[in-house]
């Protein structure tokens, strides 16, 4: 999963996102997470970064730390780190492993809800074949995300309003999470034809279908 992301260097500098960056007051804001060895460049969220502002938000797209070895209680933190005064203006979306750091980010919130979140392949666990294909050192690194309970009941007084987005071949979220989620979150859920992973691999450079649960 993570090797089949990788980006040089070059391709993870981004502009309009550095820690500097600071929302206007009164703005609805949008905080797009990226996945295992994502990069804010991605064409996938720089398009939803642009029909978002379109939309009237301020986005941010930050990029995540050690993104070829995310971390949970890195990846939590920085998440806590750029996101600034939240209320039911404020949307989270995630792709792949950003959609669990928002989900955790969420249940360590107080007494606050949000306004929506979108979760693209939320990626939850791997299978026996993403571990043969990928090895121990993926296996190890996955092993705190996999292991480590979320309180969902927290994550849902935290938002009404959840969606996921899965694809029908997707090599890493199989269609059996659509009940979970269902179930989890009561989130309202659409699945989409040879999207992949909505990865750069998969050649995905917009999304469309996204616009229609945004406000």
């Amino acid at each position: 999963m993570a090797q089949r992301l990788l980006r040089s260097p070059a391709e993870r500098n981004f502009a309009g996102s550095s820690p500097a960056l600071r929302f206007k007051d009164n703005m609805k804001k949008a905080y797009i997470i990226h996945g295992w060895g994502g990069f804010p460049k991605n064409p996938l969220y720089q398009w939803m970064k642009i029909e978002l502002e379109k939309k009237g938000y301020e986005v941010l797209v930050p990029e995540m730390p050690d993104t070829e070895n995310p971390q949970m209680e890195s990846w939590t933190k920085e998440v806590k780190g750029v996101v600034e005064e939240l209320n039911e203006e404020s949307i989270f979306i995630g792709h792949s492993v950003g959609c669990q750091t928002i989900l955790r980010y969420l249940e360590s919130l107080g007494d606050i809800k949000v306004g929506g979140v979108i979760l693209i392949a939320p990626w939850m666990k791997l299978d026996q074949k993403t571990i043969e294909e990928e090895g121990k050192e993926v296996l190890e690194i996955s092993r705190p995300w996999m292991e480590t309970p979320i309180d969902f009941e927290k994550v849902k007084m935290r938002c009404d309003n959840f969606v996921c987005i899965f694809s029908d071949n997707d090599p890493y979220v199989p269609l059996s999470e659509e009940n979970f989620f269902k179930e989890k979150l009561g989130a309202k859920t659409l699945i989409l034809n040879q999207r992949g992973h909505f990865d750069p691999s998969s050649g995905i450079k917009d999304l469309p279908e996204i616009l229609d649960f945004i406000k």
